[in-house]
């Protein structure tokens, strides 16, 4: 055997016993006369100790050693001697005697230290392979696994079954660009790789697997930031003969199973739910954070027919005016250049200004533009606001949506900025009653505000063709911290409903056809009542270990900007392959 025992196994119950081990120089520490190699292995760090009097040509051999190569050692297990025990890790009672050493590799100076814990991603990404030895990304990738099986095992018990769907399929509009593969046997044509298995997974439901989960790999070609990647892993589950709550209820008891058993906490359940327009009045999100406070407030009514002719103008055209409070931590002081700076940057959220208000008193402000109200209009907006003397009042007058989003946006930075919310707290909650479609001016016309198979609401199916903007889908989505960790909703199984969202999307009747008509034939064939959701296992699992980064639980992730580099991918490719796939790339053209 290689090793009959892991660098983690090692106490004082195994003093006196011959063991191998096996694993990586972690530290080496010549004391002159005691060599003493910490090795690690994936399991923990055992020390070992080469003493020349016991084996001086050994002691030699250890003097070659150094950080990161691969050795197996024989020897006895001793309690350390007295006043040397190492109380921070578990083997920290006792050391290996070593009696012989093989160097099974040798390794050059790594490009930065396995246990550094400052050390640039880039860098980090390039050697990701000695990146994934530190312990801390050890940990991650291990809770990642935990919190898969434990919801693994929870849908098995619920009777589910987990299906494979294809990653080679045809191209379907679902929101994001999809990643393409030429196909060599079919010169011209290309499979897409899945944004999701949306279309298989209601297919299995009409092929009457009534509840089925998947692990499911998403490959989606969009702007990346911190929790994006191009391919990314969701539990995708979808049941038959279901409503809402029969979907919620199940993903509750998922998601409480994993983190009591993950993390040793308790959600408490039911989940709160909020409607979506609840949550854009209040937060300015459709994906709050609920950690603090610093709720927006309509002031538009307080401020109607003011004099001030920004807020009269947006308050005439249907507009609102929304404020929210801010109590900045003791000591903590806004500049002039403050304001500016958050108004030029609130400017990307769509509003062309911010109003600010120091509060001096009752009624009393200090602001640029305090000359336009009166006392009596300031105390109400003061009382409104739940305001007190040292607090800042900010304002957007814009339309309801921007407004309210613009807002949103400002709320969670400066909870950001001065540290309002507890980062130890989780607050889980549910957004339903979403609108089925949103409006795009740019392009004139409905998009899906989730997916254009999110079933409506039964009563709004008559608005399909006369209000399309009054329809509310059966959607709910999962929101953990401020983050979307999944969504889902009711499918549409009758054939007749498919066809009318398509035709207020402005999808006609041939380009469905062409697009989906494998789906609509399926539905014409008894396709029961069925429903399900997506959660994304990346976002979860960062969210619970409080990082900032889905990168930090993937073991090989993408760049921001979608490279690898450390495959150094993508890459170009021989023209010859290029050739047999009858592609022709004019950025490979040699002049």
């Amino acid at each position: 055997m290689m090793r009959t025992a892991t660098c983690g196994d090692l106490s004082s119950k195994n003093v006196d016993k011959e063991v191998t081990l096996a694993g990586w120089v972690d530290t080496r520490r010549d004391h002159g006369n005691l060599i003493f190699i910490d090795l690690r292995d994936r399991w923990g760090i055992t020390q070992v100790v080469f003493n020349p009097e016991k084996n001086a040509d050994l002691h030699r051999l250890a003097e070659t050693v150094r950080s990161e190569f691969v050795l197996q050692v024989k020897g006895r297990v001793s309690n350390r001697p007295q006043g040397t025990v190492n109380k921070k890790i578990p083997t920290g009672e006792v050391e290996v005697l070593a009696d012989s050493l093989v160097i099974l590799n040798a390794s050059p100076t790594p490009p930065f230290e396995i246990g550094e814990m400052n050390v640039g991603e880039d860098i980090r990404l390039k050697y990701r392979y000695l990146d994934l030895r530190r312990r801390v990304m050890l940990e991650n990738l291990s809770f990642r696994y935990r919190v898969s099986k434990i919801a693994r095992d929870y849908l098995d018990k619920q009777a589910f079954i987990e299906i494979e769907t294809p990653y080679l399929t045809r191209s379907t509009p679902e929101g994001a660009r999809d990643y393409l593969v030429p196909s060599r046997v079919h010169t011209g044509s290309f499979y897409a790789l899945p944004q999701s298995p949306q279309l298989f997974k209601q297919l299995l439901m009409v092929g009457g697997y009534d509840r089925y989960f998947q692990l499911a790999r998403c490959f989606r070609d969009e702007d990346l930031r911190s929790d994006r990647q191009p391919e990314h892993t969701q539990i995708d589950i979808e049941m038959s003969f279901v409503e809402e709550e029969d979907v919620m209820n199940l993903v509750e008891g998922m998601v409480a199973d994993c983190v009591e058993k993950a993390k040793g906490l308790k959600f408490a359940r039911p989940f709160k739910h909020l409607s979506y327009e609840e949550a854009l009045s209040r937060f300015g999100s459709d994906k709050p954070d609920l950690r603090f406070d610093m709720e927006l407030v309509d002031l538009t009514e307080i401020f109607a027919e003011s004099g001030f002719k920004v807020f009269d103008s947006v308050i005439k055209s249907g507009g609102k005016v929304r404020g929210i409070c801010l109590r900045p931590p003791q000591g903590v002081e806004y500049s002039r250049k403050d304001f500016d700076d958050l108004t030029a940057w609130i400017q990307d959220y769509g509003a062309k200004g911010l109003a600010w208000f120091k509060v001096k008193g009752p009624d009393s402000v200090e602001s640029p533009i305090q000359k336009f109200f009166v006392p009596d209009r300031m105390a109400k907006v003061i009382g409104s606001l739940q305001a007190q003397a040292g607090d800042i009042l900010f304002m957007v007058a814009s339309t309801p949506q921007i407004s309210a989003v613009a807002l949103g946006a400002l709320r969670v930075k400066l909870a950001h900025r001065h540290g309002l919310m507890d980062l130890d707290r989780f607050e889980v909650l549910w957004i339903t009653d979403f609108p089925l479609f949103e409006w795009d001016e740019d392009g004139g016309r409905y998009h899906a505000l989730h997916h254009p198979f999110t079933s409506p609401m039964e009563k709004d199916i008559p608005l399909l063709e006369k209000d399309p903007a009054a329809v509310r889908a059966r959607a709910y989505d999962l929101v953990l911290n401020g983050v979307e960790i999944g969504g889902g909703s009711i499918r549409i199984h009758r054939r007749d409903v498919q066809d009318k969202v398509f035709r207020a999307l402005g999808i006609g009747a041939d380009e469905a056809r062409d697009k989906f008509g494998f789906l609509l034939d399926a539905l014409s064939y008894g396709a029961p009542p069925h429903g399900g959701l997506a959660m994304g296992l990346d976002r979860f699992v960062a969210l619970l270990l409080g990082l900032d980064s889905i990168r930090e639980v993937i073991a090989f992730p993408k760049t921001q900007k979608g490279t690898c580099l450390m495959t150094e991918a993508p890459s170009e490719v021989h023209p010859d392959q290029l050739k047999e796939l009858g592609l022709h790339v004019k950025s490979l053209d040699r002049v």
